[in-house]
């Protein structure tokens, strides 16, 4: 490994890959070990790379296939920040929001870590005051009408301003948790409770959104690297449609059928906000797509779970790709074909589920299934993904839907 010379600790491109459980390993540590991030271990750990996963539950996907485990409150700043100086690790990388981001701010100060993508982006980005000003009032991208509120009194008077129907979101919060879509003022109340409870992170605060009349919402997943020159570069996957039910995505595929001139301002709203943000590694910019016109919705500093199609459509996968991007090595975004991913929900309130129609699902031409592994079902929690792959999107879809709906799974 080599090593910053201002530093004990920092690590300086290009890499010298070593050895897990060695001296010489690379060491990353993952904050957030669920289903994405387990993909993100796996592919590390395929470059020889040494992985601390973290989560706040035990047994998590990622845990099972790390090196070491912890399972800690990472929004608790002391308890992030001991465990990354015990650990050591030379990169730190966020996978969920629910994180101390001043913590990693402290721990990039001192030299520590290296923060994926960087601490700034992370504290920007895990709440959605933060990137929505940065998007909208900095960099002057179009987004929806939006307004922030601190309680019922202050929600009602942002409808009066932005009118119905409108969205309300917690600031922090994932996979359209504590999400609502509201109609009228007489929907406001359990909106506003909906947001309370569903957010990673309480701060009693929401967004009250606009409703954008779009044709179609995607996922960019834009990657910034080191490129031949030795500078960070961007480049950018095919995009990925989705379905949407309750701010939750159900199906992704890939690409998504879009103009010309709808992809180019797609790769300029994306190349903007990421460049703001900084660092390296996969980025899913979420937009809306009206004709030819882009709104900024969202961007997640890591891998996207609509991205999961990846896993069948790309050369590398949007985990292989973040792999590469936080190592410094070079990424190749080459679609090989189209495909489709469906989710395979819980269904059941139980630990240690299990799963009937495995055989049946795979017998599905052209299709891969991923059972994440989680200890505990929910009846809404992703269990699980179909992935299929076909020479257009429709039949892939089609065929990622049937697969997901053959594996049932049983308390």
């Amino acid at each position: 490994m080599q090593l910053d010379s201002t530093s004990s600790h920092l690590p300086v491109l290009p890499l010298q890959f070593g050895t897990p459980l060695t001296d010489s390993a690379i060491r990353v540590m993952l904050l957030g070990s669920g289903e994405l991030g387990k993909e993100v271990v796996i592919a590390l750990q395929r470059l020889g790379v040494e992985v601390i996963a973290v989560d706040r539950y035990p047994n998590a996907p990622g845990h099972q296939v790390a090196h070491r485990s912890h399972t800690i409150d990472m929004s608790d700043p002391d308890a992030l920040l001991a465990l990354i100086e015990s650990e050591k690790p030379h990169f730190v990388v966020p996978e969920i929001e629910a994180i101390a981001t001043d913590a990693l701010a402290l721990a990039e100060e001192r030299g520590a870590a290296v923060v994926i993508p960087t601490a700034r982006a992370t504290q920007l980005t895990m709440n959605r005051e933060g990137i929505r000003r940065l998007a909208a009032e900095e960099l002057g991208l179009p987004t929806s009408a939006y307004a922030f509120a601190d309680s019922l009194e202050q929600v009602q008077a942002a409808t009066d301003r932005i009118g119905f129907p409108c969205v309300i979101k917690p600031v922090m919060s994932s996979s359209g948790k504590g999400q609502s879509t509201v109609r009228s003022a007489d929907d406001l109340p359990a909106a506003w409770d909906h947001a309370m409870a569903g957010g990673r992170v309480n701060h009693g605060r929401v967004i009250v959104e606009g409703f954008v009349d779009f044709d179609y919402e995607i996922t960019q997943l834009t990657v910034r690297a080191i490129g031949e020159n030795g500078a960070v570069q961007t480049s950018f996957c095919d995009p990925i449609g989705h379905l949407q039910q309750s701010g939750d995505y159900v199906e992704s595929w890939q690409p998504q059928p879009m103009s010309q001139r709808a992809l180019a301002a797609t790769h300029d709203v994306a190349e903007k906000v990421t460049t703001a943000l900084g660092g390296r590694g996969v980025f899913g910019v979420e937009l809306f797509v009206k004709g030819d016109d882009v709104y900024f919705s969202e961007v997640s500093p890591r891998p996207h779970d609509t991205g999961l199609v990846t896993l069948g459509t790309q050369r590398l996968s949007e985990f292989e790709l973040h792999a590469r991007a936080i190592l410094g090595l070079p990424v190749d975004t080459t679609l090989i074909t189209p495909g489709a991913s469906a989710v395979i929900y819980g269904g059941v309130e139980a630990a240690g589920i299990g799963f009937d129609g495995v055989a049946d699902a795979l017998a599905v031409p052209e299709t891969d299934l991923r059972l994440f592994g989680k200890p505990e079902s929910f009846t809404r929690r992703r269990m699980g993904v179909a992935v299929s792959t076909a020479g257009d999107v429709d039949t892939a879809r089609a065929r990622a839907r049937e697969a997901a709906s053959k594996v049932h799974p049983i308390g």
